[in-house]
């Protein structure tokens, strides 16, 4: 019970009490439901993959974005983990390539640009195909210093290098917004 106590630890966001609660769960299981878990941990480790291209969590490579011969190539938008591409996606709006970094720079945690898939993303830009490289990284401190980084490199190799926009969420109330959020409302507006 100790041990998978401190394996279950080892989980984001799972402390001591948490990982003990999901301990005596799996105890109090049947024994095929603590065999489909452990067979479902087994199979994603086996199974799914980084695509070769993108970085996205496939079990095919490449994955169904890159090998979908109806995306545009020559759009690609970055993003920090795999998970947003799910909400890029959602809006039925962008028909481009997705490159995942998975992470963002943050010099206090120790993760600098050598922890993240950017090499990748340089070769990609450098076959000259790509015209427009969106950055979709959250507002966040991370994500900002990650797209400025991104943005230099990226300018460098002579591609248009967009941010995705940022401000008061639809459906929200001005007077709710920070000013944080409220000033990149404003930097981020746009004719009518």
């Amino acid at each position: 019970m100790a041990r998978l106590i401190e394996e279950l630890k080892k989980l984001p966001g799972v402390g001591n009490k948490s990982a003990q609660r999901l301990a005596f769960h799996i105890l109090r299981s049947s024994e095929d439901d603590a065999t489909l878990l452990a067979d479902a941990v087994r199979d994603v480790k086996a199974k799914l993959r980084l695509c070769s291209i993108c970085n996205n969590i496939t079990d095919i490579d490449p994955c169904i974005y890159c090998s979908n011969p109806t995306r545009n190539p020559q759009m690609i938008c970055v993003v920090e983990e795999p998970t947003n591409i799910s909400s890029i996606e959602k809006t039925r709006n962008f028909n481009g390539m997705y490159h995942v970094l998975h992470g963002t720079l943050s010099p206090l945690h120790g993760v600098g640009p050598e922890h993240l898939r950017i090499n990748n993303l340089l070769k990609r830009v450098a076959g000259g195909q790509v015209e427009e490289v969106i950055l979709a990284t959250n507002p966040t401190v991370e994500g900002e210093a990650t797209a400025n980084y991104l943005s230099k490199l990226l300018k460098a190799e002579n591609v248009r290098v967009t941010r995705i926009a940022t401000g008061v969420p639809v459906g929200s109330d001005i007077e709710y917004a920070d000013e944080v959020t409220m000033q990149k409302a404003m930097e981020g507006r746009r004719e009518l």
